[in-house]
């Protein structure tokens, strides 16, 4: 008798085996349990139930539907390799070697078979169940009510339609390759293919069997071709730097993708008939394959080349022209750029005008605080505890106080549970104890006190302001019924917190207070408890997990692997558990389609502190639209210093078309259709019900007064419309009127965009008076002047993009010069060298670019931080700037004083030619006209300035040869400027005092502190 060709293993390995595959599903189900478990509680809480439910019943479907559809395509195709195998084999040391493997899978081979079969259904429908999100488009989808330009099909298909029947054809390649490749592994260990012995290679039945999978695979190749022609308007065009279909693509591509679909078919006939009807071997399909790959690479690859080599580029501004008008249009119309509304602004007036001292629309509404370096002022001056936190960045909202709107620099006072000390970062005080913030804390972004500090109006943590540093009103302004924040973006995925308490005794640490008593007070109800100087409270919203029950307890005890759930008394009966506590993660769970904003901002609503989250709607497969990356579009000097950068997420289409709102006391979460218009949105809705999303005739009138344009979705238009603000083809090609974002004005060799800024204010052409918008200038392509404005605000609740466009020519500095131009002004730069001693660091705030009778107003904040432990940034001056940037130029006091400075240096200009600038924090006294610099003078002294700001950005830049070189120019500019002042003036004379170009100051105050 033969040997077995393997040996069998022990009766105790086996069991071994056995348990320990048993102990790893268990462990590996009761993991996957319990979070389902905790997860439907949590959707159950914030009552958006059919999120769970439907996404959870639409992946179990996709596994099971695809994993069994691919187990049964292997399945069958093995059996049936097996099925026909031929009974008698030819003698042949092939087959004598073949003869043990087929002893080991012949007694059980239905196992092998349905194991093989199982684990790749399995891999499979992991695979599947992934593709939720393209199943529920694809069943619910609806049309755009536009059609693409080549075929005439309208977009839903692209949108809805096309990225699942692409991935259903790829399962389709998947299960005919495995089939192949294993039926031909079964056909070769039963005989039914042979290498060796006499006869055929391969029997009738086994060549009938591959051979049908074979054609097969062509057919779906043909239907891969059919796709990718709808497919090829999505690609990129290389030939217009743009996406959609060139030139090339329609008129030698797409006529090719189609022969070869009709060559594949006729392969695929050509393969079963010649294969088993005629010639009965494989010498002619073959053939077939190789002339369809021939084919593929002559009709698919070289004649589009050649058409695209040598038709169309030597003439391609013309070739590719109206290609270009289709990527431009669908562009605008997939990311809302058709209705932006392009005003042109002359900008021809250098004179500060006299109405800047009376006007009550833009200079009144000018914002001096800046949100990003306050926010260290807040955290001092409004922390109280060093535990509380107004993290990195603070948030711009307006309030309408005693009858007047205004923007408010608002931030939260939150737990912020890394700065617990060592003894009060235990698990009780850590969860229990310490479970929320206390106010919303504001100040009016233009209103300064003496010291420089903001002007706090609202979230006092006692009954009045007097507690507070600095100054502040004598009442709450903005009051919050509820104040206290359970919900906030400085919570993490771990910070969970136990609320609720058995008796009159609260635990919950309130906040500090003035007066304390030796003994708790019970008050009862949501009235608060306070002993030794501390308010102490239970929660009692309708926000929480219910987990007094041992079996809660228990199964949270293994979701966080903490056993005090279990142990500690501080978890009883009356308890509940908060958690997932970030705004935006809330808003992600309950709407996970939505690509949620990287910077959610609270607002007092109706007394209640909500969280306004602004969610996008996106898609990938828009035809002929610009395809951006939103990590990339959405990254400047903010990202990561308070907002949270966004996903690598590729997109061709987005709209702001969801406003969620987030209960800072009880976590509710809403989510109210912004755009009812958007398809894809209405696809989602549908998914899950119909009702998911409240429409938009419910959103209350008092949570749209606090609608802003998100940030990010305008960092998005912007930067597309640098380039697609031309709509010209011809002019589109050549590139020249593009334009570019500028980087952060006072550090521009850091490579960091210039972050978009909110102003209450009214620009030229904007009738409705002065409103809330986010705004950003924007330069010419490789060049610092000014090129247009760009805005973005809600009018009658719709929004509204627009663009403030300059003369091509225009004198105007953009931000970068502007900022060089003031800080290197002779007088200016002795007065901030003053202001940054070795005791102090100066810091600059938004450099704000104001279009204003009909010139351009600059305003940049100056704030000067100690270098002592716990300091915090104070405005001590302001920069401002009128007409090109440097012609005058003030450094103030307050707005109010540089405002006055730079009308009286309006009103001294003769003849309304712009002097030099006094720069300093008085206007000159006596009456006394600063000279103006003409002829060589002039071009000496505009090379001094240029070679001072060179060598502030190599001083910036860190580069030392430059910085070295910069140093030499200076000094030639500086040779050169004192022997053009000797030509001009034979005779010694003192300097202007208001010349920033003749202060023998100017050269040494370039050069680096210490």
């Amino acid at each position: 008798m033969r040997s077995s060709p393997l040996p069998r293993m022990s009766r105790r390995g086996r069991v071994t085996i056995g348990v320990l595959i048993g102990v790893f599903v268990l462990f590996t189900l009761l993991g996957w349990g319990v979070n389902a478990w905790t997860d439907w509680l949590w959707f159950d809480e914030v009552r958006y139930t059919q999120v769970f439910t439907g996404v959870l019943a639409t992946r179990l479907l996709l596994f099971l539907l695809v994993g069994f559809g691919m187990a049964l395509v292997i399945a069958g195709n093995l059996w049936l390799a097996h099925r026909v195998r031929p009974q008698l084999r030819p003698h042949s040391p092939e087959q004598a070697t073949l003869e043990r493997y087929r002893m080991l899978l012949s007694p059980r081979l239905g196992t092998w078979i349905a194991v093989v079969s199982a684990l790749i259904g399995l891999f499979a429908g992991l695979s599947a169940q992934s593709r939720w999100s393209q199943w529920l488009l694809f069943r619910n989808g609806g049309s755009f009510g536009v059609k693409d330009p080549e075929f005439g099909v309208d977009v839903g298909f692209y949108v809805f339609q096309l990225p699942f029947w692409r991935y259903l054809l790829g399962v389709g390649f998947t299960a005919v390759v495995l089939s192949l490749l294993g039926a031909l592994a079964v056909h070769y260990i039963f005989g039914g293919v042979r290498l060796q012995g006499i006869g055929d290679r391969m029997t009738v039945a086994a060549r009938a069997h591959l051979s049908t999978l074979v054609a097969v695979f062509v057919l779906l190749k043909a239907v891969a071709y059919v796709l990718d022609r709808r497919a090829m308007l999505l690609e990129y065009n290389e030939g217009a730097k743009l996406y959609g279909a060139g030139y090339a693509d329609v008129n030698a591509l797409l006529p090719a993708k189609e022969i070869l679909a009709y060559i594949s078919i006729v392969v695929a006939i050509a393969i079963i008939v010649f294969s088993n009807a005629v010639m009965r071997n494989l010498v002619w399909p073959g053939i077939a394959l190789a002339l369809l790959g021939v084919s593929a690479v002559a009709i698919g690859g070289i004649y589009p080349w050649a058409v695209q080599t040598f038709e169309v580029k030597p003439s391609a501004r013309d070739k590719e022209a109206p290609y270009i008008q289709r990527s431009i249009d669908a562009t605008r119309a997939a990311y809302g750029l058709t209705d932006t509304k392009t005003t042109r602004y002359q900008a021809n007036n250098l004179t500060p005008p006299a109405s800047l001292a009376t006007d009550t629309s833009v200079v009144q509404n000018i914002r001096l605080l800046d949100p990003q370096l306050v926010s260290e002022t807040y955290t001092q001056l409004q922390q109280v505890r060093g535990f509380y936190d107004f993290g990195p960045k603070l948030d711009i909202d307006r309030y309408t106080v005693g009858g007047k709107t205004a923007d408010y620099v608002v931030g939260v006072r939150e737990i912020n549970y890394g700065e617990l000390t060592q003894q009060q970062n235990n698990w009780i005080n850590r969860h229990t104890v310490y479970t929320h913030g206390y106010g919303l804390v504001a100040a009016p972004a233009n209103q300064i006190c003496g010291n420089g500090t903001p002007f706090f109006v609202s979230g006092f943590l006692g009954d009045s302001a007097k507690e507070v540093q600095g100054c502040a009103s004598p009442s709450d302004q903005i009051p919050a019924q509820q104040p206290r924040i359970y919900y906030g973006e400085r919570m993490e995925a771990d910070d969970y917190a136990i609320v609720g308490q058995t008796g009159d005794r609260s635990v919950e640490f309130d906040k500090p207070t003035s007066t304390g008593g030796d003994k708790p007070t019970s008050t009862g109800g949501d009235e608060p408890n306070s002993t030794g100087g501390e308010q102490y409270y239970t929660y009692t919203g309708e926000g929480g997990v219910k987990i007094g029950s041992f079996t809660r307890r228990l199964l949270y005890a293994i979701k966080e692997q903490e056993s005090n759930f279990l142990l500690s008394a501080a978890v009883n009966k009356d308890s509940k558990l908060l958690y997932v506590r970030n705004p935006r993660d809330r808003v992600e769970k309950v709407a996970p389609f939505l690509t949620v904003d990287g910077d959610p901002y609270p607002a007092v609503v109706n007394g209640r502190i909500q969280w306004i989250v602004d969610g996008y709607t996106t898609a990938a497969t828009y035809p002929y639209a610009d395809r951006v990356n939103l990590q990339a579009e959405t990254a400047d000097e903010l990202t990561g210093r308070g907002t949270i950068q966004l996903a690598r997420e590729n997109v061709n289409y987005i709209r702001n078309s969801v406003k969620a709102t987030v209960d800072a006391y009880d976590g509710t979460v809403r989510l109210y259709a912004f755009d009812e218009t958007d398809p894809v949105l209405k696809a989602w809705n549908k998914a899950f019900g119909g009702d998911l999303v409240l429409p938009k005739a419910d959103i209350p009138p008092e949570l749209a007064a606090h609608f802003r344009y998100p940030a990010d979705l305008f960092k998005v238009q912007r930067n597309l419309l640098t380039r697609f603000h031309v709509t010209h083809p011809g002019d589109f090609y050549s590139g020249q009127d593009f334009w570019q974002v500028p980087n952060v004005p006072d550090a521009p060799d850091s490579g960091q965009k210039q972050p978009p800024y909110y102003l209450y204010t009214q620009f030229p052409g904007q009738q409705e008076g002065p409103r809330f918008q986010l705004t950003s200038a924007v330069t010419p392509n490789r060049r610092e002047n000014l090129a247009a404005l760009i805005s973005g605000s809600y009018v009658d609740g719709q929004p509204r993009l627009e663009v403030l466009e300059l003369p091509d020519q225009t004198r105007i500095s953009g931000p970068v010069q502007v900022h060089q131009q003031m800080t290197n002004n002779g007088d200016i730069r002795q007065q901030l060298n003053l202001l940054s001693s070795g005791q102090s660091q100066v810091q600059y705030g938004n450099l704000l670019s104001l279009p204003f009778g009909n010139g351009m107003l600059y305003v940049e904040p100056v704030y000067v931080k100690s270098n002592t432990q716990n300091a915090f940034p104070q405005l001590q001056r302001v920069l401002l700037s009128y007409g090109d940037g440097g012609s005058y130029v003030v450094l103030a006091n307050n707005l109010s004083e540089g405002i006055k400075q730079l009308v009286e240096q309006g009103k001294r200009t003769p003849g309304g030619t712009p002097p030099p600038s006094s720069g300093g924090t008085n206007p000159p006294t006596g009456g006394t006209i600063p000279p103006v610099l003409t002829g060589e003078l002039a071009k000496a002294a505009d090379r001094v300035q240029s070679a001072i700001g060179e060598v502030k950005a190599a001083q910036a830049s860190g580069d030392f040869e430059r910085y070295g070189r910069a140093l030499k120019a200076l000094d030639e500019a500086m040779t050169a400027f004192q022997e053009a002042q000797a030509a001009a003036n034979p005779s010694p004379a003192p300097a202007a005092s208001g010349s920033p170009s003749a202060s023998p100051p100017a050269a040494p105050s370039a050069t680096p502190n210490g």
